[in-house]
């Protein structure tokens, strides 16, 4: 019998390299058999004027129409994969705030033994792409959570030499460029497919 397993895709994108980033993991893991993938954005907390000066005003975003997180919705899912861009080297304050919300999923040990794993991006080559990732299993052990990263034996891509590209052993990743110019290259689009197929996979032998 093929167990179904439900994946969540949580994220928060500001200008569209997260949310790209999401649809891929969305699709390896939609790859497996029996996955049932919903992808969700947390809230944002920048006020609009801001989000307008900087050029990412909400009605203009590609991810516009994405449903926003309930934080009650994480106990339904199996595995869950989130994608947070990198902020000095942690993740942003709009996805630390929704986490900050779960303590009483933390008090029901609701997502004990559930599968947690992380992508990012930033806009260095070194803009602490690891440090986010790592820094963010931390919240994810204190719940209980299995982590599930991209071992190297999965994901060739990352010993890529020839381009410019994120991925390392704790999550798929992407670089942005100083100016956001930048897009999810394919090797990054891959990387992140093979991170959420591999999730999607764990998930499901331990359901």
């Amino acid at each position: 019998m093929n167990a179904k397993v439900k994946v969540l895709i949580l994220f928060y994108s500001t200008y569209g390299h997260i949310y790209k980033m999401a649809v891929a993991a969305a699709e390896g893991a939609g790859s497996v058999e029996g996955a049932e993938v919903t992808i969700l954005q947390v809230p944002e907390l920048m006020p609009p004027d801001l989000l307008e000066k900087m050029g990412a005003a909400e009605a203009k975003r590609p991810f516009a129409h994405i449903p926003v997180a309930r934080v009650e919705q994480l106990s339904d899912a199996d595995a869950i994969i989130f994608g947070t861009p990198t902020r000095y080297g942690n993740m942003t304050g709009q996805m630390r705030n929704f986490l900050d919300q779960t303590g009483a999923l933390w008090m029901e040990g609701a997502l004990t033994g559930k599968v947690g794993s992380v992508f990012t991006s930033s806009s260095t080559q070194h803009g602490g792409q690891e440090t986010t990732i790592t820094s963010f299993h931390s919240t994810l052990l204190h719940h209980g959570m299995v982590i599930v990263g991209l071992p190297y034996s999965i994901a060739p891509g990352q010993r890529r030499a020839d381009e410019i590209t994120g991925g390392s052993p704790y999550g798929a990743s992407t670089i942005a460029g100083p100016d956001g110019s930048r897009q999810p290259s394919e090797n990054e689009l891959e990387l992140v497919r093979i991170q959420a197929r591999h999730a999607t996979e764990i998930a499901k032998k331990l359901k």
